[in-house]
């Protein structure tokens, strides 16, 4: 059996009288990619700042890379690294500057550092901009280097709260083989996300948070699975979905589904049945839409 890199029992938290999480549950295997998926205001940042020890949950229990959050905070934060959804860099130094700080902060030697640094510079293709000030970088260049600056050192387990927001295509691709290549080396992975197709590429298993509640957990497969086993879409003139029925996959219920889109309207159109997607599953279990995806994400400025 794997050993379990982060426990978390029954861990509550409130403000005020709105209730965040109500008894969250998870348990992520050492060396796995785990994604917490999950509408905006579902409680996954809360999350991540619980266990990064940033905030004491009101009840529960937390336990990553085997030390207890009210016991031993300070073995939690050595054996952890986060990056959030905003670039925390600093602007007066140079990109090579901010690394080299960061790797001599983490207990490198300046030749070490030096050599971190450029091993770093050259993953996240800073390399034309590293010797110039971060204050000049764009959003998506900052970005990438505050990603750089969260793998300076690896720690047994990295929180990624939804690390690609304002990535282009081709940097977002980099993070998804720098997470792959990471789990394959034994690094466990945390990641929240809104784009879909990221937790399908990247993730051993998915959890769905809704309303500060865990309402579905399992594999990409499992989780698509809970939807059915067909969807019958209707398409008009210029191929854009405009209607979708999930159905259990039996003759019955395909022909009632193509019946229900035929009448539906003289559209002059197509239906067709398709495999049900992760976002049929999120929208199954959330009853919201996702909200973005990386393919319809406004890219950021390189």
């Amino acid at each position: 059996m794997n050993r379990m890199a982060i426990e978390v029992a029954g861990v509550h938290k409130s403000y005020g009288t709105q209730t965040v999480l109500d008894g969250i549950d998870l348990r992520v295997e050492a060396g796995s990619v785990f994604a917490l998926l999950g509408p905006n205001g579902a409680g996954k940042t809360t999350l991540i700042t619980i266990l990064s020890t940033l905030v004491r949950p009101d009840a529960g229990t937390v336990t990553i890379a085997g030390h207890d959050l009210a016991a031993d905070p300070d073995g939690i934060r050595r054996s952890i690294s986060v990056t959030g959804q905003a670039a925390a860099v600093d602007g007066v130094l140079t990109g090579d500057e901010n690394l080299r700080m960061m790797a001599r902060l983490s207990g490198f030697t300046a030749p070490a550092a030096k050599r971190r640094a450029s091993e770093l510079i050259e993953r996240f293709d800073l390399g034309p901009a590293a010797r110039k000030r971060v204050a000049t970088y764009s959003g998506g260049m900052r970005r990438r280097l505050d990603l750089a600056l969260s793998l300076v050192a690896t720690p047994p387990v990295i929180f990624l709260d939804e690390p690609t927001t304002g990535l282009d295509t081709r940097s977002r691709q980099t993070l998804w083989d720098i997470i792959q290549d990471l789990a394959r080396r034994g690094t466990t992975i945390l990641l929240t996300t809104q784009y879909l197709e990221e937790a399908d590429q990247l993730a051993d298993r998915i959890a769905v948070l809704d309303h500060g509640v865990i309402v579905a957990e399992g594999t990409a497969a499992e989780l698509k699975a809970q939807v059915g086993g067909e969807v019958v879409e209707l398409r008009d003139a210029r191929g854009e979905v405009i209607r979708e029925l999930p159905t259990d996959g039996s003759v019955e219920a395909l022909r009632a589904a193509i019946d229900e889109l035929d009448a539906f309207g003289t559209v002059d159109g197509t239906i067709g049945i398709r495999k049900p997607s992760l976002d049929d599953a999120f929208l199954a279990l959330t009853g919201q839409p996702a909200l973005t995806t990386p393919a319809t994400q406004k890219e950021a400025v390189r």
